[in-house]
Parts: structure tokens; sequence; C-alpha cells
């Protein structure tokens, strides 16, 4: 199967890599250095079972779509609709997009845009790029796929390639039940530097129930909203910093390199929706807006769309 991966950062080299390694045709879309560096070594798959070069093709621009059966869409939510517009007239008629990225309504901007069924799917992957060419998997790696007439052929392919992958009838609850870990360890490890264990595990601090603060006014927008979110939700947000004691949230690797965050379709999409519903959410505005002050504090990069990080 031929693969395009538009926005190669951490999430879509790892997925795009692992899937390269199995047999398939991948093409990465990318900031010129990471193209640059796979042209010239391959991508560097530095995960916790295996270190493997694997040989696969990189281009800067959109047009590397063209052709490809399946295109993992997986840019920074800020660019879902530039990097959207930039690959529209190379896809192909029968080709199956999923939106791999944080956030919840990605898959639905990307799908009013390209007038095109677009498949959610929900990532649980701990990675960062070390560098140009180089992709660290840190933990998990997981999808949950929304059912559609592809799915179980894409979750064959991916579960021989080592992805393991769960079609699930409520990808809505299961992407607000991500936004809601997203909410509680994005900004946290953003604004403090520090990792999830080190978050968690702070002496003197009841971070536990200021964490339980964060994601009490998230379930209550999430209901608000209509949202059934799987049970055990709540409860899975305090065990996930055991499971990926060292990572550094997504927005935290933004902040270090001078990028844009996602942080508006983090905490900032439960801020508005919490409005919009009448639901206060002070936690996630001082989250939200702590961020946005690192950011005005730092120099925002340019370059092409923005690619995935951790998710």
């Amino acid at each position: 199967m031929k693969i395009a991966v538009m926005g190669a950062g951490a999430v879509g080299c790892y997925y795009g890599g692992m899937l390269a390694r199995a047999g398939h045709e991948v093409v990465l879309v990318g900031r010129p250095a990471h193209v640059q560096a796979v042209h010239e070594h391959g991508l560097w798959l530095d995960t916790l079972h295996f270190q493997e070069r694997v040989r696969l093709q990189a281009d800067t621009e959109a047009h590397a779509v063209h052709g490809a059966q399946c295109v993992l869409f997986c840019v920074k939510s800020t660019d879902t609709e530039s990097a959207g517009r930039a690959m529209l007239p190379y896809l192909a008629d029968g080709a199956t997009v999923l939106s791999l990225q944080n956030g919840v309504d990605n898959a639905e901007r990307l799908q009013a845009l390209l007038q095109r069924p677009v498949l959610p799917a929900v990532v649980y992957v701990a990675a960062a790029m070390a560098g140009p060419g180089h992709v660290q998997h840190f933990g998990r790696g997981e999808l949950v796929l929304a059912n559609s007439p592809t799915s179980d052929q894409l979750a064959h392919a991916f579960a021989a390639a080592g992805i393991p992958v769960q079609i699930s009838d409520n990808v809505a609850g299961a992407l607000w039940a991500k936004l809601v870990l997203n909410c509680v360890y994005n900004p946290l490890s953003a604004i403090t530097g520090q990792p999830y264990g080190q978050i968690v595990n702070s002496p003197g601090l009841d971070v536990p129930r200021m964490m339980d603060d964060i994601v009490q006014e998230c379930l209550a927008v999430a209901r608000a909203n209509g949202i059934v979110l799987p049970e055990g939700t709540a409860e899975a947000v305090l065990p996930l910093a055991a499971s990926m004691p060292g990572q550094i949230s997504s927005t935290a690797q933004d902040l270090a390199r001078g990028r844009h965050t996602e942080i508006d379709h983090i905490n900032g999409f439960i801020v508005r929706r919490g409005e919009a519903l009448g639901i206060a959410t002070p936690a996630n505005r001082l989250l939200h807006t702590l961020v946005r002050l690192l950011e005005q504090a730092t120099r925002v990069a340019g370059g092409p769309p923005g690619e995935q990080g951790a998710a």
C-alpha cells in the first residue's frame, strides 16, 4: 500500500516508519532539515523494543501525497485547513484520509474542507523528534479508529506492522477521553518544563486534586455536549504518569522549539465550549492563558505546516 504522511513530526514518523518497516511504500511530508536527513540516511526509528534505520521517501511539498491510497494526516490542529488545502489537488479519488491529531474536531474540519470522508483516529503514543531524521519512541503506540468501510483493511495493515488498532463505534467518546488527558498533562508539562512522572510525584503539593479540578471541568463540558465518555475516563488520568514517567508533552516540546502550540485546541477548546454551554472552566482558562503567555514570550518559528509531536 502507498501511504503518505502529511506532517511528518513524531507521530507521523513513528507510524510511517513502522509501516515502511513492514514493507509499505511510505512518503513523509515534512520540514526541509528532516526531509534532507531522511534522503541522506533514512529514518532512524528508535523505539523501546528496537532501533532500526528505515528507508522511505520524503518531500517538503504536499504534491507527494499524489497516488497514495492512505494519507495519515498528522499536522498540528492549527494547520488543519492550510495543510488540507495544500494536499487537496493531489488526493487520489479513492484515498482514505486518517486524522491522527490532537483535539476532537479536526476530522470534521478537514472533511468539510476536502468534501470527502475523513476517518478520525485516537492516537496513544509517546514519541518525540530527537533530531532531523530521528524519531524516539517512549511508549505505547495504539490507535482507535472510527468504524468505516475501510477500517478493517487498515486495522489489518497496521496490526501487521506492529501497531495495535481498535475499531470503535464511539470514537467521539474516545477522542474526548484523550482530550481530557491532554488538558491535564500538556499544559502542566509545558508550564513547568517537567515530565509527567515528576509532575505527579511532587512532595508537599496536592497535584492529584488540582488535576481533578481540570478533569471535572472537561467532563462537565463533554456531558453538556452530548458526548458519552468511556467508563473510567477520569480514573485513567493519574495512572498515565506512571506509564509515561519521562514523557514531555508535545506542548512543552513546541514551546522549547519556539513554535505555536495546540493549546487553543486543547484547554482553549474546553474554555470556548464551556462558554457556549454556560459552564465555568476556571482551571482550564488559567492553563490556556499561561501557555499563551509563554508562547508570546517565545520567538515563534516559521516554516511548513507544523507536525504533530507526542500525542
